[in-house]
């Protein structure tokens, strides 16, 4: 299995085509419910050029949190952030992007640091429906097994075209790195964590890409690659936020 079709999938639907443009970002999470952004204050709708592209995660008033694979080849003044709303084009206040900082060693072919820092030009404005999300220290770990949730407004499928505006959730046990890497053909790196069920059936997917992964109260995880959606045996691959939270800090100051 090769990881540049893998991130063909994620990357490919975030650039869309003249005459449908996106088409598969618009969607919304695999075998979930619909959300409040009141449980969620901290999901963000990435946007470029006024679209939906990916997600995001306010990680303080200034600093937002995606997916590298997000931002490839965009500059901020297209990037802007929507927050406080569970509706994906509507509501809330929309925030400019002033400053995208992408990891130095973010791959693409492997996926490997797929994280990136986005400064908006405009203080987030904090209360009910707008929130930071806590970060977990350099390396701590989540045990496999532990619930995790993720959000956002990703496809329902691999080929669904629907288009909802609510936001979605959907619980997911975490996976061992060991267990996800005899899916993935070793293709799991310590900057990852998987999550998912054996089954499949419950997962993030396209337009989900650079949402959260939140347990344990904490920012687990980026939404960041995996073999097609909610698939059997093959789980979703997030970036692990613990492996660069000292990243974060020397470039965000968080």
């Amino acid at each position: 299995m090769m990881k540049a079709a893998i991130l063909l999938c994620l990357v490919a639907s975030c650039l869309g085509s003249a005459i449908n443009p996106r088409p598969r970002l618009d969607g919304r999470i695999v075998g979930g419910s619909s959300a409040d952004i009141k449980n969620f204050p901290y999901q963000l709708s990435l946007q470029s050029s006024g679209s939906h592209i990916c997600g995001a995660s306010i990680i303080s008033a200034e600093w937002v949190l995606t997916a590298a694979h997000c931002v490839e080849g965009e500059s901020a003044r297209r990037i802007s952030l929507r927050a406080g709303t569970s509706t994906r084009g509507s509501g809330g206040s929309v925030h400019q992007a002033a400053q995208i900082i992408s990891h130095s060693r973010y791959d693409s072919w492997s996926i490997d640091y797929d994280f990136a820092l986005i400064r908006v030009s405009s203080p987030f404005s904090f209360g009910s429906n707008v929130a930071a999300v806590g970060l977990p220290s350099q390396n701590e770990e989540v045990s496999s097994g532990t619930n995790v949730v993720v959000s956002g407004w990703g496809a329902t499928s691999e080929d669904d075209y629907w288009l909802p505006s609510t936001l979605q959730q959907v619980t997911v046990p975490v996976v061992s790195n060991a267990e996800c890497n005899a899916a993935y053909d070793g293709g799991i790196t310590d900057r990852m964590i998987c999550a998912g069920y054996t089954a499949g059936g419950k997962d993030a997917c396209q337009g989900d890409s650079g949402g959260p992964l939140v347990g344990n109260g904490k920012l687990q995880g980026v939404v960041s690659w995996g073999y097609g959606c909610a698939r059997p045996n093959y789980p979703g691959v997030y970036s692990r936020v613990a492996s660069v939270r000292d990243w974060i800090t020397t470039n965000s100051g968080v």
